[in-house]
C-alpha cells in the first residue's frame, strides 16, 4: 500500500523557546522550473525570522533550508509547522507543488481571468462555473457580463447602462430587445413621477 505522507495535523501547536521569543516562521517558496542549475527547481525553500523583543535578535538575518521535494514529503514535523503556521490549505498546496499538481489557473488573478474568460463561448461559461466556487463567482460577476454586453451591443446608451446598474449586466443580456425596450420605458416613467411629486 502507498504511504500517507499528509500528516495529522490535530496535535499541532506552536511553541515558545526559553527567551519568550517565537518560533520560527517559516515561508515556502517553490522554485520555478528551468530555475538555477544547482538543481533548485525541484526544492523548496524555507526562509524564517526571528521575533522577539529583545535586543540581541533585531539584528539577526533570516534562516533558510532548502528541501527536496521528496524529503518534503517525508518530513512530518516540517510539514505540521507549515501548518501551524500557514494553515492547512498553504500546506496542500505545497504538497500539490512536490507532486506536480500545478493548477495555473488558479494562480492568476481575476482580472486576467475575467479578459481570458471574455473569449469563451455562452455553453463554455456555463460549464466553467461549475469548476469551483471561485468561477463560479466570477462567470456570474457583473464585470464579465459588462464586457460581454458592450461586445454584443454596438452602443451602450445611459438609459441602458442605468437599467444595467439595477438588475445586473448578466440579467440584461438574457433580456430580449422588446423586453429591454419596455424596462427601460419603465424606468424613465418611475423617475419622471418622482421628479413631479410634490415636497
Amino acid at each position: 500500500p502507498k504511504k500517507n505522507r499528509r500528516p495529522c495535523l490535530r496535535a499541532a501547536s506552536p511553541q515558545r523557546g526559553k527567551e519568550g521569543k517565537k518560533d520560527s516562521a517559516k515561508c515556502p517558496k517553490e522554485k520555478p522550473a528551468g530555475g538555477e542549475r544547482d538543481g533548485l527547481s525541484s526544492r523548496i525553500i524555507f526562509r524564517w525570522w526571528k521575533i522577539s523583543l529583545r535586543s540581541e535578535y533585531r539584528s539577526a538575518k533570516p534562516g533558510e533550508t532548502k528541501e527536496t521535494h521528496e524529503d518534503f514529503l517525508d518530513n512530518s514535523h516540517l510539514q505540521v509547522q507549515v501548518a501551524v503556521v500557514f494553515g492547512a490549505k498553504i500546506l496542500d498546496y505545497v504538497f500539490n507543488l512536490c507532486e506536480g499538481k500545478f493548477d495555473y489557473l488558479e494562480r492568476l488573478s481575476d482580472k486576467l481571468l475575467l479578459k481570458i474568460m471574455n473569449y469563451l463561448d455562452l455553453e463554455d461559461i456555463a460549464r466553467l462555473s461549475q469548476t469551483s466556487s471561485r468561477f463560479e463567482k466570477l462567470c456570474k460577476s457583473d464585470s464579465l457580463w459588462e464586457q460581454i454586453v458592450q461586445s454584443t451591443y454596438d452602443t451602450i446608451t445611459p438609459d441602458m447602462r442605468a437599467l444595467a446598474n439595477d438588475v445586473g449586466w448578466r440579467q440584461m443580456f438574457f433580456t430580449n430587445k422588446i423586453q429591454l425596450q419596455r424596462q427601460i420605458r419603465k424606468k424613465k416613467q418611475r423617475q419622471g413621477s418622482e421628479t413631479t411629486k410634490p415636497t
